[in-house]
């Protein structure tokens, strides 16, 4: 992926290094997992997936988290300065879309950290993999995710680790247009099966807005290199709740997904990339995923 020099974010948060703990995330989220990265913090952490489950739907787990005022991460910082690149260039994106459709982008955070931090839907650790919070409009990431997406997931590349911010900038976009507000409004009505049926979906746009950010930064700055795209490809079916059910030694129980098979992630994110039409990403009314 060709990124450096491109432009870097003024909207990136570093928290790295302010104290931490191991505590539980409050719900509201949105993330790369519910169970998926539930089965992650398993694998990887040794962290009971139950438990993580129950407190990403709202449990009341305590622990220490880590404070103190963000501050800039350092210039010498070659990840953070990666990732600080591609949410520039996602605001770019963004920002164009939504003003050719007459309407204001309204640019979300970056906070990096390590351990455990305080966001305004309870308290993340990095267990949970990147997420989102709509409440405070920031996306969450530990960068050692990166890491473990290499050695244990099977999913290298800095595009892959791109697509990772494009999709969580994805759920910034629902939450702009007003979409997370209506899937949850359904999911508090709806049965266990048609909850995670709804937030499949709502995964699957998330993957599809990532495409159409991909197809955009192509267009206006050339960004992708030779295997660039099989490397989203690949992590995209590589965090699939099948194929990470399987990692994990279960079985694929798709009535429990709630983000998508691996060969539906791709789907979307192909449909994104492919057409660069946010229009194509209407997972809702899709005759099939």
């Amino acid at each position: 992926m060709r990124w450096d020099g491109n432009r870097e974010s003024d909207n990136v948060e570093d928290r790295r290094g302010s104290g931490g703990g191991m505590p539980m995330l409050g719900g509201g989220r949105l993330g790369l997992g519910t169970l998926a990265i539930a089965l992650v913090g398993w694998l990887v952490f040794d962290i009971n997936p139950l438990t993580l489950l129950d407190a990403m739907s709202g449990g009341s787990g305590q622990g220490q988290v880590q404070s103190g005022p963000a501050h800039r991460p350092p210039a010498d910082d070659q990840m953070a300065k990666f990732v600080s690149v591609v949410l520039a260039d996602t605001e770019d994106v963004w920002r164009d879309i939504f003003s050719k459709q007459g309407a204001q982008y309204r640019d979300p955070h970056l906070v990096l950290f390590s351990g455990a931090t305080s966001t305004a839907c309870g308290t993340g650790q990095s267990a949970m993999g990147p997420f989102y919070c709509p409440a405070d409009e920031k996306v969450y990431i530990d960068l050692g995710f990166y890491q473990t997406m290499k050695t244990r997931l099977g999913a290298p590349g800095d595009f892959a680790q791109a697509y990772v911010i494009a999709h969580e900038v994805g759920h910034h976009v629902q939450n702009l247009l007003g979409i997370s507000d209506k899937v949850q409004n359904l999911r508090r009505h709806a049965s266990e099966k048609e909850a995670n049926a709804l937030s499949v979906k709502l995964e699957l746009q998330a993957d599809c807005f990532a495409g159409v950010w991909a197809y955009h930064a192509q267009e206006a700055r050339k960004i992708l290199e030779s295997g660039d795209v099989e490397e989203a490809l690949n992590a995209a079916s590589q965090i699939g709740d099948d194929t990470l059910q399987r990692s994990a030694g279960r079985a694929v129980v798709p009535d429990s997904f709630t983000h998508g098979s691996g060969k539906q992630r791709v789907r979307w994110f192909r449909e994104g990339i492919d057409s660069g039409d946010v229009r194509r990403c209407n997972t809702f009314k899709a005759a099939a995923l």
